[in-house]
């Protein structure tokens, strides 16, 4: 079994693409069946699989949370903030890929992304990976 950690700076909420980055850990770890595990250590950030083609779709996305869950001023969270920690518990704080023949077993859309709620930050995420 493998650890790698990453880090990321994130400037404003949204989806930022990290397949590449799990890529390169499976890559390095040389395992050819498994799963990988992808996890974000925070509580206003999230771990999540969606389209990678029509930047459209992460622009919706951001709408949709915003319009889903928004900032309202009856939150009582000191550091307001309380929103970015709703979506954080919607999105969940991992992902679990299957790995196959040494690549990510992914849909042809999909790609693997950070979810910020709540930038700017650096974020911290890691990639397990389990061989069969």
């Amino acid at each position: 079994m493998s650890l790698y950690q990453y880090q990321l700076k994130t400037t404003k909420n949204g989806l930022f693409n990290i397949t590449d980055s799990v890529n390169e850990a499976v890559e390095e770890s040389g395992i050819k069946g498994g799963i990988a595990v992808v996890y974000c250590p925070h509580t206003t950030g999230g771990i999540t699989l969606n389209e990678n083609t029509d930047p459209d779709v992460k622009s919706d996305f951001n709408l949709g949370m915003d319009k889903f869950v928004p900032d309202l001023p009856d939150f009582k969270h000191d550091e307001g903030n309380s929103a970015a920690h709703i979506k954080s518990s919607l999105v969940g704080a991992s992902e679990t890929i299957i790995i196959h023949e040494g690549r990510l077993l992914l849909g042809v859309w999909q790609a693997v992304y950070f979810a910020e709620f709540d930038a700017p930050r650096i974020r911290d995420f890691y990639v397990k990976i389990i061989a069969d």
